[in-house]
C-alpha cells in the first residue's frame, strides 16, 4: 500500500498545470486574489497583469539589494 501511495505521489508531481486566463504552462504557481473571481492558478505574466489593474499606478521595486 506504502508503494501506491508513492507512485501516485510521482504522478501528480508531473503534472503540467496551465493558467486559468492564457492556458499556457506554468513555471511559478500564483493564486489570484480572492477578489479577482478566478478559479484556479495563475501564471507570473497574468499575475503580473491582474496585479497591475488592481493596483493601478507606478510601482517602486524596493530591497534591490537583495538581488
Amino acid at each position: 500500500m506504502f508503494f501506491i501511495l508513492i507512485k501516485n505521489r510521482k504522478n501528480t508531481l508531473g503534472l503540467k498545470e496551465k493558467c486559468s486566463i492564457c492556458n499556457g504552462k506554468i513555471e511559478l504557481r500564483y493564486k489570484p486574489m480572492k477578489e479577482w473571481n478566478i478559479e484556479g492558478t495563475l501564471c507570473g505574466v497574468c499575475y503580473s497583469k491582474k496585479a497591475h489593474t488592481h493596483y493601478p499606478g507606478e510601482h517602486v521595486r524596493v530591497n534591490l539589494d537583495l538581488d
